[in-house]
């Protein structure tokens, strides 16, 4: 039983590190948060199975995370809420044509990373995108201005 425990107390702590990472899709990440998360992740299972390295404990902790997750994703299907407090919610980066300096500087987006994703839909110049949305996902969306 305790297992099952430090897994769930592990499963929250990591997604907890993920959520403050910010609106950063795997694609997106360095590759220090990458070894973040590894290492984490590492330090979450070895303190979830204990002194105990048995193939059943180790089992256990990976189920019960596992029936976690999908629980979580049931419920974020279910309840809008449950997927913004879990996810996040899409923010503005440009609108009207206008940098948001407080949300570009709270979300930690680089101006780079905005004319990267323009490029990607063909804007050469930023003076051309109307509104710039980070995603939940951690993707950046880029709406043109009309000519």
């Amino acid at each position: 039983m305790e297992t099952i425990i430090r897994a769930v107390v592990g499963y929250f702590v990591l997604l907890l590190v993920v959520r403050v990472l910010r609106h950063r899709a795997g694609s997106q990440m360095t590759l220090f948060e990458f070894v973040l998360i590894f290492l984490i992740g590492g330090i979450v299972i070895l303190s979830t199975v204990g002194l105990d390295h048995s193939v059943t404990n180790c089992t256990c902790a990976v189920i019960t995370v596992g029936f976690l997750h999908r629980a979580l994703s049931w419920a974020k299907s279910k309840n809008p809420r449950v997927g913004a407090i879990l996810d996040g919610s899409p923010v503005v980066l440009i609108k009207r044509g206008q940098w948001q300096p407080d949300v570009v500087t709270s979300m930690g987006v680089r101006k780079e990373e905005v004319q990267a994703a323009a490029r990607g839909r063909g804007i050469p110049s930023l003076e051309r995108v109307e509104y710039a949305i980070l995603e939940r996902n951690g993707g950046i969306s880029i709406i043109e201005k009309q000519s």
